[in-house]
């Protein structure tokens, strides 16, 4: 690796992270398509699917370690829901990091794609009320949030990612939970997520070690940082510019397999 590749790898760390800590995702729903697209625009190497999927996974699990430490205090962590969605996502993240090695790299993007734009459809639909329920009064069905966070799991171990970028649209829309307690509580549950994919990803062989220790140090630095922003910008802003994130990547990858 020369010094160009090391400081564009460490760029879309920290660029990935930052967003990751502010609004409550793991971040590979950009650093996905950025490790896959950017490198090769710079004339560096280029990553196979499976292999930006490994990396991905890695990452997630060091970026959300810095998210979680950074919302530890004020009451914005859940736990309840972080245990019944944070066990059923790392079980359902494991089967499909560990399924994944089986699939083309066709059906790893089309996975991607189509997790994106159910993102993309439910961070449009109208989030009315919730930030006006204290925090100590949140209430959710708790069989619920376990089946859906199997499947987010599933689906996002296949890609690499923990699935924050579904969980949170998720958590906002159909369990109405309020937007800052939704994304602390997601960092954790995507931590938990990251361990399944990030072992599926590891015993399969699909990770490379030392883009994966770039991403690692972006990481740390970064997330906690985008934490703090977060706790300090307006949740409208924090849900507008995450919805405009996950359409602008739903698009730019079905605009690939299309």
């Amino acid at each position: 690796m020369d010094i160009s590749f090391i400081i564009t790898i460490f760029l879309i760390g920290f660029i990935g992270s930052y967003i990751s800590g502010m609004l409550g995702i793991g971040g590979s729903i950009i650093k996905y398509p950025m490790l896959l697209y950017i490198p090769p625009i710079f004339g560096l190497a280029a990553f196979s699917a499976h292999e930006v999927s490994g990396i991905s996974a890695v990452q997630v699990f060091f970026a959300t370690i810095g998210g979680v430490w950074a919302y530890r205090k004020g009451g914005y962590l859940n736990k309840t829901l972080i245990g019944y969605m944070g066990a059923s996502i790392l079980i359902g993240s494991f089967v499909g990091g560990y399924g994944s090695r089986v699939m083309t790299e066709g059906a790893i993007n089309l996975v991607y794609g189509i997790l994106a734009l159910i993102a993309a459809v439910m961070m449009v639909v109208p989030k009315k009320g919730i930030d006006d329920i204290p925090l100590d009064q949140v209430k959710f069905n708790k069989w619920l949030a376990a089946s859906l966070a199997l499947i987010v799991g599933i689906g996002s171990g296949i890609v690499g990612a923990a699935g924050a970028f579904l969980l949170v649209p998720i958590m906002l829309v159909v369990l109405k939970i309020p937007t800052r307690m939704t994304i602390a509580s997601s960092l954790a549950i995507t931590f938990l997520s990251s361990i399944g994919a990030t072992v599926g990803k590891i015993t399969t062989g699909q990770v490379e070690f030392l883009p994966s220790v770039i991403m690692i140090i972006a990481s740390l630095i970064a997330s906690p940082l985008g934490a703090m922003a977060g706790k300090k910008i307006n949740t409208k802003i924090l849900q507008v510019v995450l919805a405009l994130l996950i359409l602008a990547t739903a698009t730019k990858i079905w605009m690939e397999i299309v």
